[in-house]
């Protein structure tokens, strides 16, 4: 029998070639996944209002990657066309969407003391800014022969099953409308190639809930719910997350899955 001695072709990252925007990437989530995207074989593109955005972006270029840091206010429509402008004369196009940004104030807690600018707030970032980055996105995405693209938005098991631990109304309201227009994306855009899913995290350890583990056994009331017994870390989102966004995913869009070391299983 005769032997192939022909060397085996190099690994290829999971997002080898393809554009890829991360919002809210200068910490937490964002930065993780935005590493480990380009570590995959992104280009990545690093948003965020936190000039801090810059030093994830270097952090990449640094390690051989490709990155580009563009600041931008996701719920502000202008800032939100130029960015969009701007990749599509950097890049040409962008493969992958990760809508990431996104808030949970202190302030935020039942419905009857919630102030309303709090709410305004959260709602306006998590909601308004998810919806103007997925519009422009898909316009440039829709604007290139179809190869096929995915977009993937960060919701949380608070939109599923409430949040009694601290109360915060108003961003498990804005979770739930995050599910719901990931499932109107991916039915209005599959016949386009364009895919679109949701991570829905449980406790992560991300600058959002440290003002809430600072308080007293409110860190212990979030482990006591993990069956698992742990914080979740931003490593185990951003890999979920890296899925979706591959084409190791090709035959989901509309799925929303969990991942809360067993919180909703209870």
């Amino acid at each position: 029998m005769k032997v192939d001695k022909k060397r085996p072709s190099p690994a290829r990252g999971k997002l080898e070639g393809k554009i890829a925007l991360i919002t809210g990437a200068a910490s937490g989530m964002g930065a993780t996944a935005a590493q480990l995207f380009a570590a995959e074989g992104a280009r990545v593109i690093v948003n965020d209002v936190s000039s801090a955005g810059e030093g994830v972006a270097e952090g990449i270029r640094t390690s051989g990657g490709d990155a580009l840091y563009i600041r931008s206010d996701v719920s502000d429509t202008k800032q939100v066309q130029r960015m969009m402008a701007r990749i599509a004369k950097v890049y040409g196009r962008l493969d992958v969407l990760y809508n990431n940004a996104g808030i949970g104030p202190p302030q935020d807690t039942k419905v009857h003391d919630l102030d309303e600018a709090v709410w305004d707030r959260v709602l306006s970032v998590n909601v308004r800014g998810m919806f103007l980055c997925s519009k422009y996105a898909i316009r440039l995405m829709l604007d290139k022969p179809r190869r096929g693209a995915s977009i993937v938005n960060t919701a949380s098991i608070s939109g599923i099953i409430g949040n009694s631990t601290v109360h915060a109304s108003a961003y498990t309201v804005s979770k739930g409308a995050v599910m719901a227009l990931t499932r109107q994306i991916a039915v209005s855009y599959a016949a386009e190639g364009i895919r679109c899913n949701a991570v829905c995290p449980g406790p992560i350890e991300t600058p959002i809930l440290a003002p809430f583990f600072a308080r007293p056994g409110i860190r212990r009331r979030f482990e006591k719910r993990v069956p698992l017994g742990r914080i979740g870390q931003p490593e185990d989102v951003a890999r979920l997350a890296l899925f979706l966004a591959s084409d190791d995913s090709s035959f989901m869009t509309g799925s929303f899955v969990v991942i809360d070391g067993g919180v909703t299983s209870v």
